[in-house]
């Protein structure tokens, strides 16, 4: 008999200070930061309890509640290349508060005297501000609405005291995200005309951290719930699966590092002066493998990256487009960089994640723009010869919006000007026609490629090898 999952049932942590305030309540934020913190609780004298705050109106917080904010998370992946497994009972939460049902609860939250951070995870739109946010005194729409308020609270109740300052970390997937988050609140301190002195609190005793997050949550693993029931002999109705691998990377001063004590608790949480090369080695590697390696593996008939990486062409291809063509563009010792080059193949490799070829293949020119073309032109420029894999991914991908492969459509997904560009270019079916406008499109790429030495010729070569392929069969 399975037994409900809460603070009666489940063996309880003595009760800890709310050290934390987290704005979303979903998958990613369970599975990972309320991971670390978990752990934390557990390896240091951190003692922090989380206090989740719903940012939406209609959310989890009944789920979460129902369960006293315990839950389990489930990791499966390849580590260090071996199958590994783990289930851990996360008691780092406490529950969420709904401000749209109760401002008031909400609110008072800005008056604990142990709060000291906020995490936030409100989706890349998240961090936002709204013209339409008038009255402060009711709650806004907008995630940094909410916190300016929440914030101007806790500047009255303190009287501006300065150690009631909070580290903000947000975890929403867009570059230089703690700056963006202190200038949307900016925003609102002027656009509710808000005090000088709370505005001089808010920019000389918070501490905005740009952040960087990277593991995949695959959420709720209904597949095999009812064997994680029978493992950990609860009913929990928000277990989370999650990938071995976790990084944080956290731009902030020493002080953050001394009260959130990651390093001392064996995590991945690096805090640096500037994330830059970390999220240039995130995209460059990670997701530019990931687009480089679609329009190839698909033209070969693989489905899945799993299936991809363990096809003896494919899989080479990629890790050599790796080791060869990207990572000599990268300025990081290259120590760390072939260790994060294993872990991404590793990644890949993971048989609990089923990662759909096609999924990935969304909007293909313009990731292949962020992704893989800096590596392709960086390695030009260091090299003085074209990267002869990346070359044929894009020669591959320009292929791929054919549209069509071995008469069978390709679905493709993509902007109604990149559809329809390639819908008119490929009708020639001139090779070099449509090679030489794609290279020429500056809307694509910024640039003209078609001016650069032998790229044009070999994409050509690339795809007469394809087409060759192709009447196989």
């Amino acid at each position: 008999m399975l037994k409900k999952l809460n603070r009666e049932t489940a063996s309880g942590e003595n009760a800890r200070p709310v050290k934390v305030l987290q704005f979303g309540e979903g998958n990613f934020l369970r599975a990972f930061a309320d991971w670390i913190i978990d752990i934390l609780n557990e390896r240091t004298d951190f003692n922090g309890a989380i206090q989740i705050i719903q940012p939406i109106q209609h959310g989890m917080s009944k789920m979460v509640n129902d369960q006293d904010g315990l839950y389990h998370v489930v990791l499966n992946g390849i580590q260090n290349g071996k199958s590994f497994q783990q289930t851990r009972l996360i008691s780092s939460t406490v529950g969420v508060i709904n401000p749209f049902e109760n401002l008031q609860q909400y609110l008072q939250c800005a008056k604990n005297p142990h709060l000291k951070f906020i995490l936030s995870n409100t989706t890349e739109a998240g961090i936002t501000f709204s013209v339409n946010d008038t009255d402060p005194k009711s709650l806004p729409a907008t995630f940094p609405g909410k916190l300016t308020l929440l914030l101007h609270h806790r500047y009255n109740f303190f009287s501006g005291a300065s150690d009631k300052g909070l580290i903000l970390l947000p975890c929403e997937l867009i570059e230089k995200n703690g700056e963006n988050l202190k200038h949307a609140i900016l925003q609102y301190i002027e656009h509710w005309k808000l005090s000088d002195g709370f505005k001089t609190w808010i920019e000389q005793h918070n501490i905005f951290c740009n952040t960087l997050v990277d593991r995949i949550v695959p959420g709720f693993p209904k597949d095999t719930i009812q064997e994680i029931h029978k493992s950990t002999g609860y009913e929990d109705n928000l277990v989370v699966m999650a990938e071995p691998f976790h990084l944080w990377v956290i731009e902030a001063p020493e002080s953050v590092r001394r009260v959130f004590p990651t390093e001392q608790a064996g995590l991945q949480v690096k805090f640096v002066d500037d994330l830059t090369p970390y999220r240039t080695r995130k995209v460059r590697i990670l997701n530019g493998a990931h687009t480089a390696l679609v329009p190839v593996a698909y033209l070969r008939g693989l489905k899945t990256v799993r299936e991809s990486v363990n096809d003896k062409f494919v899989g080479e291809f990629i890790r050599k487009s790796i080791i060869e063509e990207i990572i000599p563009t990268l300025d990081l010792p290259k120590a760390e960089l072939d260790q994060f080059a294993n872990d991404v193949m590793e990644r890949f490799q993971n048989p609990f994640i089923r990662h759909e070829l096609m999924s990935i293949a969304l909007n293909s020119v313009s990731k292949f723009k962020v992704r893989v073309l800096p590596s392709l032109l960086g390695y030009i420029e260091i090299e003085k010869q074209l990267p002869e894999r990346l070359v044929f991914s894009l020669a591959s991908l320009i292929r791929f919006y054919k549209g069509e492969w071995k008469g069978e459509k390709i679905n493709l997904q993509d902007t109604p000007e990149v559809l329809s560009f390639f819908t008119n270019t490929w009708k020639s079916n001139d090779i070099e026609k449509v090679v030489g406008e794609t290279l020429a499109n500056m809307s694509f790429w910024d640039q003209d490629l078609s001016s650069i030495q032998g790229l044009k010729d070999a994409i050509i070569k690339g795809i007469f090898e394809l087409e060759k392929e192709e009447k196989r069969k």
